[in-house]
């Protein structure tokens, strides 16, 4: 007899019977298995997007910095540089 070669897209139902040697089903537990393996992926998946928004959120705050820096710094200077200069006398004022 050949043997059997097994096709992936056999797939059983659960309401077959499989034979008179297999264990009863326990819904509960496929049930919490099923339910806590979902979690576990949803948790993992939504981290994994946490991390994705936060880095995507950094380098856009981090671009605005870098294009507002220049413009920032050169108005910083030229303010503190105006406050600097002493003010000029008046042509009234001058003795």
């Amino acid at each position: 007899m050949p043997p059997q070669t097994h096709d992936p897209r056999d797939i059983p139902i659960l309401t077959e019977s499989q034979g008179s040697a297999q264990a009863p089903f326990d819904f509960n537990a496929a049930h919490a298995a099923i339910l806590t393996e979902t979690l576990k992926l949803a948790d993992s998946l939504l981290r994994q997007a946490s991390r994705d928004i936060e880095a995507t959120l950094f380098e856009r705050v981090f671009d605005r910095l870098r294009a507002a820096l220049p413009e920032l710094v050169d108005h910083a200077l030229r303010s503190h540089g105006s406050a600097d200069k002493a003010p000029e006398k008046s042509p009234e004022n001058r003795e």
